[in-house]
């Protein structure tokens, strides 16, 4: 259960990091000249955000994961 939430809150962490660089990231490389602000909200909130939380839980629960502390046997 531990090991649950520490991956929630790791993928909490990774929707934020990714839905901010998304934003910047979208803003400048889109062709897109009348509603670029926007495009790059929507993007960043709906894709780029859920891929890095998506991304970040799997990576927390893998980490997450008690250490063996068994010395070679």
């Amino acid at each position: 259960m531990k090991r649950i939430g520490l991956a929630f809150l790791v993928a909490i962490g990774g929707y934020v990091l990714a839905a901010v660089a998304g934003y910047w990231l979208t803003g400048p490389l889109s062709g897109n000249v009348h509603d670029a602000p926007v495009e790059a909200a929507m993007t960043s909130a709906f894709v780029w955000g859920p891929l890095g939380a998506v991304v970040a839980f799997v990576l927390g629960f893998v980490y997450g994961a008690p250490r063996s502390t068994e010395a070679g046997g």
